[in-house]
């Protein structure tokens, strides 16, 4: 019986122990972000596998100390820098130990040794073959005979130099500090990381070097500087530029620019490097405004020109972190901010990876700059990192250095993982067909990935399925995708439709035209008639306001063309033009659907109209303004017409544009913006026979005056509030007491 007892006991631990979710357990939370800047769940797409000490790695004599970078190879060797022991630790594909880069001999014959070093970085590029002589071997075609060269850079960062050595570790040469005239002058050159491309180019980063990314060439003759990073002026600083002598000018440029400090380059040159010390408003005031620009971005893309040539076509930039609170600088909490990006990583497929210093965080984004996954987090679980210094790639694994624990993490990719690298794979090599598939699977594990809709989406417009497509871009925001799908619709529709479309279009235009001149026919009419005028007559005046602005306004006040019982129409057809405006845009131009009420809509119309109205009126009395409450009402009101001319008509035409064409629809509308504001500002001027330079003081004062009013009325509603709350307290406490 007790053994009955114990075998449940134990099936029941296990029955428990399976049934725990697995998010309760795991180290950390894989997350993407939607459009609105929300996190979102998303399965892991890197799990920790282990982590990789100085004992593990066979260092047990002299243990790592303080690690400040790692690097693979193409033969998944690793190489760590560890500064303290000014020595580069090499490991095999299973980290363990193969040698140790320390003493050696220079160019000299003499021992030298490391101080500090912060950077390694492996190159392996096709040469031609020399023999011992020099001279370049031929083959029997005579051609060159093209082998691999692997050497080993090493930033030797406090001696001023960067130290090669051959694939054993033995040493190539040393190359020294650039020979320019402002090394020699004021700048000290410290090399902290550094890229080689296939043509033997350096791109070195220096620490205290201000003016972009060293180049030099194999033999470490400097050819120049690239990717300044822009800096960022205050106002009064613009001002005090203003005064500066050129010289002056130029030395601001060199102590107010923001230097580099981490590098890496991908198999087709392109240079991807991070900056940290970019003033953090300028980065979050980026990712507030979801910026496609480069200029304050942490992270940037360059050629081999030195030109930033990113695609940032995400729903934000990629800047690691987007929810965040303040900044570091004014919060209490240090992980307060936008990201601190330390490092970068080419990963599979046009990939890439940053860190985020303050969270220890990985960013990973393909090459158009969509998020594909961030996780991490500071902690001392297997998966967590304490003080993350650097990655890399070593095939489908990533390698995360931790700085404070002196290991490295290794992190493989899971099966979701794998799928989004292989549909990335097919896209790059343009199976369409292929990757539509593997997105499909992605949003079986992952429904909220926006990017799988998106290559659902390329999949189906490549395929000429352009309606198709559309949902699909639909539900993941991207407009320009949508926009071009839509134009292959549009193109088709015009083409079975081409007769119809000047038809169209004369016969609006001929609608328009006939209706302004039969109203000009019925106000001439209504000039002359000496009858009172009827209200079909008070409403077609207002296409004689809007062209003649002068004589409408007078005719107005003094011949009673215009009415209250009109006024109301106006305003009545505005709210309703704003209405439709609001809910019949296409989708281009509120991808967002954004909703509103008639309700909403007529406080926004009857609320700004009423605070002008009461506003202008107070201040007659103190500018000698001639027209009353009455006069000032209807002209304001008339002044609306031009928005209930171009609303509707602007936002009906929406519905046939592509996104690049919304810009004439926004051109125009900002026109009967314009048309309205000049109407009122005549109209105020008719009605109180004002001047120019008074009417433009009166309208100045009447906006000041709003203000004032919307203050007293807010503080006046507020203490109402606070009283019938004091009486209300007051009555319970009564009825409590009885």
């Amino acid at each position: 019986m007790k053994k009955f007892i114990r075998i449940l006991a134990v099936l029941f631990a296990v029955i428990m122990l399976a049934s725990v979710p697995v998010g309760a357990t795991a180290a950390y939370q894989t997350y993407i972000y939607s459009s609105s800047g929300f996190p979102l769940y998303s399965p892991d797409a890197y799990s920790p596998q282990q982590t990789v000490d100085s004992n593990y790695m066979g260092l047990t004599e002299v243990p790592i100390e303080d690690p400040r970078d790692i690097v693979v190879d193409k033969d998944d060797n690793v190489y760590i820098v560890d500064m303290k022991t000014n020595r580069i630790i090499v490991l095999d594909k299973y980290y363990k130990l193969k040698f140790t880069i320390e003493k050696f001999i220079n160019q000299n014959g003499i021992e030298d040794e490391f101080t500090a070093p912060q950077g390694v970085f492996v190159s392996e590029r096709m040469v031609s073959q020399k023999d011992e002589d020099g001279n370049v071997v031929y083959d029997d075609e005579g051609k060159p005979v093209r082998v691999e060269e692997k050497l080993i850079y090493v930033c030797d960062t406090n001696a001023n130099r960067i130290v090669v050595f051959d694939e054993n570790g033995e040493f190539v040469k040393v190359i020294p500090q650039p020979e320019d005239q402002l090394f020699e002058e004021d700048a000290v050159y410290k090399p902290v990381a550094m890229a080689v491309d296939d043509y033997g180019r350096l791109y070195v980063v220096s620490s205290t070097t201000y003016q972009g990314i060293i180049m030099m060439t194999s033999d470490g003759v400097f050819t120049g500087f690239i990717g300044a990073q822009k800096v960022s002026l205050s106002a009064w600083e613009i001002i005090v530029r203003m005064f500066r002598t050129e010289a002056q000018k130029a030395v601001s440029e060199t102590t107010t620019s923001t230097e580099f400090n981490n590098i890496d380059i991908d198999t087709e040159g392109f240079i991807y490097a991070t900056i940290s010390s970019i003033d953090e408003k300028d980065v979050a005031n980026a990712i507030r405004k979801k910026s496609k620009a480069g200029t304050y971005a942490p992270v940037k893309m360059l050629n081999g020109a030195g030109e930033e040539i990113m695609r940032r076509n995400g729903f934000y930039p990629p800047s690691g972190e987007v929810q965040f609170m303040g900044t570091a600088s004014t919060a209490t909490n240090t992980m307060a901010g936008p990201s601190k990006v330390t490092d970068v990583a080419v990963g599979p497929e046009r990939t890439w990876s940053i860190i985020d210093e303050k969270r220890s965080k990985i960013f990973t984004y393909d090459f158009d700059g969509n998020l594909l996954f961030a996780f991490g987090d500071v902690g001392q679980q297997l998966g967590n990192i304490s003080m993350i210094k650097a990655i890399c790639y070593q095939g489908s694994n990533l390698l995360v250095l931790d700085n404070a624990n002196k290991s490295f993490t290794v992190f493989t990719r899971t099966e979701y993982g794998d799928i989004l690298i292989t549909a990335l794979q097919h896209e790059n090599e343009r199976l369409y067909n292929l990757s539509k598939t593997d997105w499909e699977n992605v949003l079986m594990r992952n429904s909220n990935f926006d990017e799988a809709y998106i290559g659902i989406g390329q999949a189906l417009y490549k395929e000429g399925r352009y309606e198709e497509s559309l949902v699909y871009y639909k539900a993941a925001y991207d407009v320009d995708n949508y926009s071009k799908s839509y134009q292959e619709i549009r193109k088709a529709w015009i083409q079975d439709w081409i007769i119809l479309i000047p038809v169209v279009v004369i016969a609006v235009c001929l609608a328009y035209s006939f209706l302004f001149k039969w109203a000009n026919k019925i106000n001439r009419a209504a000039a002359i008639s000496g009858k009172k005028k009827t209200f079909k007559e008070e409403l077609l005046y207002g296409f004689h306001v809007i062209f003649h602005p002068f004589d409408g306004f007078w005719d107005l006040k003094h011949e009673k063309r215009g009415s209250v019982r009109a006024s109301l129409v106006f305003i009545a057809l505005t709210v309703i033009s704003f209405f439709y405006q609001a809910i019949g845009e296409s989708y281009l131009a509120n991808p967002q659907g954004s909703y509103t009420t008639i309700f909403i809509q007529l406080l926004g119309v009857v609320v700004p109209l009423g605070l002008w109205v009461v506003a202008n009126w107070c201040l007659t009395t103190l500018f000698d303004g001639e027209g009353s409450m009455k006069d000032i009402f209807i002209a304001t009101s008339y002044s609306l017409v031009p928005l209930i001319l171009i609303l509707a008509p602007a936002t009906l035409v929406t519905n046939v544009l592509t996104k690049s064409e919304l810009n004439i629809v926004d051109l125009v509308v900002n026109f009967g913006f314009i048309w309205m504001g000049l109407l009122l500002f005549c109209g105020m001027m008719v009605t109180h026979d004002y001047t120019v330079p008074k009417n433009i003081a009166t309208c100045a004062f009447t906006i000041v005056a709003m203000v004032f009013i919307m203050f007293v009325g807010i503080l006046f509603s507020t203490l109402l509030s606070e009283i019938v709350s004091f009486v209300s307290n007051i009555i319970l406490e009564i009825n409590y007491r009885i």
